[in-house]
């Protein structure tokens, strides 16, 4: 099934934080673990209602408790207005994302 975002709202793919300790990768119940704050946008709605050049597969940051959470074969996603993202994140020269 694929999603489509209307008006200008943009659909997210949730990055989740790796929880590492030094002696290996530490388990957090999901009640203790953080809201991610950062993902990876899958799609967008109507490009002539969106107020900024947002685009699929930019890493953006948004507030920790925005949007509206749905499940869909088995991928966690945020559906939220283009307003509700704070930041895009951009790689410099010699940096990967």
């Amino acid at each position: 099934m694929k999603i489509e975002p209307l008006g200008a709202r943009v659909l997210i793919r949730p990055l989740e934080e790796t929880q590492t300790i030094a002696g290996g990768k530490l388990v957090l119940p999901d009640t203790a673990k953080e809201k991610p704050q950062q993902g990876i946008i899958e799609a967008i709605g109507d490009e002539e209602e969106m107020t900024t050049d947002l685009a699929v597969g930019d890493r953006v940051v948004f507030p920790k408790y925005t949007g509206t959470e749905i499940r869909l074969d088995g991928v966690d996603y945020l559906i939220m207005d283009e307003s509700d993202v704070l930041v895009r994140l951009l790689a410099e020269d010699g940096d990967e994302e």
